[in-house]
């Protein structure tokens, strides 16, 4: 752990936001939101409000569900997912952000279907922004399969969960 970090913000769910926001200003296009959370979701709508982008927000909690409905727009759609197997991406997108609790099939641990997702849809965005990368939890969201499917890779490590970018199409 950082000494200099106060140990509550080095566990703090926010931790993705310096590494979401530093990967949207690179990218261009569509953005899409694997899993709504009380931070991510309302810094890609404003976001994406503002610079004009597409932000499409997938989430399979009927209670996660109901709080990112607020946010439905012109350019923000909320999506209720079954499967997330059947989440696809239309066209190539500029970032997907995966944080979803989604449980791979025949496994009890919220988050399993992390890995398989990133893997799934590996060619169909510039930059895949995952959250909870730390690799004590590389096994629990199943991000240990999922690195060598990239070329390029970059870990956010100053404060905990780490979160981690990558990309088959843009060196990081």
């Amino acid at each position: 752990m950082n000494k200099n970090i106060p140990s509550y913000f080095q566990k703090a769910p926010s931790t993705h936001n310096a590494l979401l926001l530093k990967i949207l200003d690179k990218s261009e296009g569509d953005v899409l939101e694997l899993g709504s959370g009380i931070f991510s979701t309302p810094l890609l709508h404003w976001y994406c409000k503002n610079k004009g982008r597409r932000l499409i927000t997938y989430e399979d909690d009927p209670d996660w569900f109901f709080y990112s409905k607020r946010f439905q727009s012109d350019f923000h759609s909320i999506r209720l997912v079954k499967d997330w197997n059947e989440v696809s991406v239309a066209k190539h997108a500029g970032l997907i952000f995966i944080d979803h609790a989604g449980k791979k099939k025949g496994s009890n641990m919220l988050g399993s279907q992390r890995g398989a997702d990133a893997i799934r849809l590996k060619d169909s965005a510039d930059y895949i922004v995952m959250h909870d990368t730390d690799p004590q939890y590389n096994a629990i969201y199943g991000y240990d399969e999922v690195w060598e499917h990239f070329k390029y890779r970059f870990d956010w490590t100053e404060c905990r969960p780490w979160t981690s970018v990558v990309s088959n199409f843009k060196e990081l």
